[in-house]
């Protein structure tokens, strides 16, 4: 079945929005760096209008500041914002956690394990030096925490948790180095908390895993 020209627009609009805004969590597009529309539309392939409706979705996120008849620029990145995102992300996680743990059955258990394997797997090989898997440890990071959360039962809760999570990953992407066997652990104890539906120990693991996490990035100096 053909799409209609809204229909097509809409598609394309979609994709170049998730592209940018990957873009900026990647670092591809650095902090506090200028968004040129003539360049931006040619890099993406899309219209100037397109774009505009794109950065002005980014906005409402803080991935983007608009600069009123100067256009916009990608946020800057801040160790105040880095400290107010871990705050909130341990304050949003710990939240979904308890109500997961509470109403998980057997799918959500099955979802854990398999996302749990796959990012393991990943971070043996970061491990063992290859850090040509970092890309796929952040998807795999975030398809486990997603996990952990993804039986509590609010749409609402997962939409700002996953905003939340892509602007406090961006800082660590920032920093550009793995933690190392610190941050498997974490994983390996929130797994097995989780087989065991012990809220307050998962919750304990997730405030040190962030905060340590929040303290590597501050340490790599790449962030003022």
């Amino acid at each position: 079945m053909l799409k209609s020209g809204k229909e097509a627009a809409e598609t394309i609009g979609e994709t170049v929005f998730r592209r940018i805004r990957q873009d900026i969590i990647s670092g591809a597009l650095p902090p506090g760096s200028k968004i040129r529309l003539e360049q931006t539309k040619e890099r993406y392939s899309v219209s100037v209008s397109t774009l505009r409706e794109i950065l002005s979705r980014l906005t409402t996120e803080n991935l983007v500041i608009a600069e009123g008849q100067r256009g916009f620029e990608v946020s800057p990145a801040s160790r105040r914002e880095l400290l107010e995102l871990a705050d909130l992300r341990i304050l949003l996680e710990s939240h979904a956690i308890g109500l997961s743990f509470a109403t998980g059955d057997l799918d959500w258990e099955a979802r854990i394990v398999a996302a749990h394997h796959k990012l393991s797997a990943i971070e043996r090989q970061l491990l063992e030096g290859d850090a040509s898997r970092t890309v796929d440890w952040v998807r795999y990071d975030w398809e486990f925490h997603q996990a952990l959360v993804s039986a509590c039962n609010s749409e609402t809760l997962m939409a700002t948790l996953s905003s939340v999570f892509d602007r406090f990953l961006r800082y660590h992407l920032l920093a550009e180095s793995f933690r190392g066997k610190p941050v498997v652990d974490d994983h390996r104890r929130l797994f097995e908390l989780a087989m065991k539906r012990d809220v307050g120990g998962a919750q304990d693991i997730l405030t040190r895993h962030v905060r340590n996490g929040t303290e590597h990035v501050l340490k790599s100096g790449r962030i003022r």
